[in-house]
């Protein structure tokens, strides 16, 4: 667990991140630049890092996040060096922002360590109205199904899904 303590240090905003010693969370560090105050005043050594934690999401427009989850099949090769998601939305919630926010773009997948990302989306229609959206991740190395695996995890144990293995 992270506690984020917020300070007024003569009238500067400073932040300072303790670590829980039972955590298993591995945050992003940031850097914090500099104040432009003399060292006297501000003194950088007596903060520590500042750690970033996302909550794991899915877009498919950048900056608005899907609310609807999705079913999701995991494929991987016999000898384990690529594989494949196929994430299934019925009714997304993009349908009902996408006139106002613009268009889909991609699909993508965010969490503190970074963007996963694909082009490979396709809406479903049903009598000329949308009714689902199927995208497709593909992972060519055993790294890249390491990175989604820790996405998954992250994004399942916030969303409330279950891994059941066929």
């Amino acid at each position: 667990m992270w506690l984020l303590v917020y300070s007024n240090f003569k009238g500067i905003p400073s932040s300072v991140a303790h670590r829980s010693s039972n955590s298993l969370f591995n945050g992003q560090s940031l850097g914090v630049a500099r104040s432009p105050l003399p060292p006297t005043t501000w003194n950088s050594r007596k903060c520590g890092p500042i750690v970033m934690m996302v909550k794991p999401k899915i877009q498919f427009i950048q900056g608005t996040d899907e609310q609807t989850i999705p079913d999701v099949r995991l494929t991987k090769s016999r000898d384990g060096t690529n594989g494949m998601a196929i994430f299934r939305f019925d009714q997304p919630s993009v349908f009902d922002s996408s006139g106002e926010v613009g268009d889909i773009t991609g699909f993508y997948m965010i969490d503190e360590e970074g963007v996963l990302q694909s082009v490979d989306v396709n809406a479903k229609f049903v009598n000329g109205k949308p009714a689902g959206i199927e995208a497709k991740y593909i992972m060519r190395t055993p790294r890249e199904w390491d990175r989604f695996m820790r996405f998954m995890e992250r994004y399942s144990n916030e969303n409330g899904l279950q891994f059941i293995k066929k």
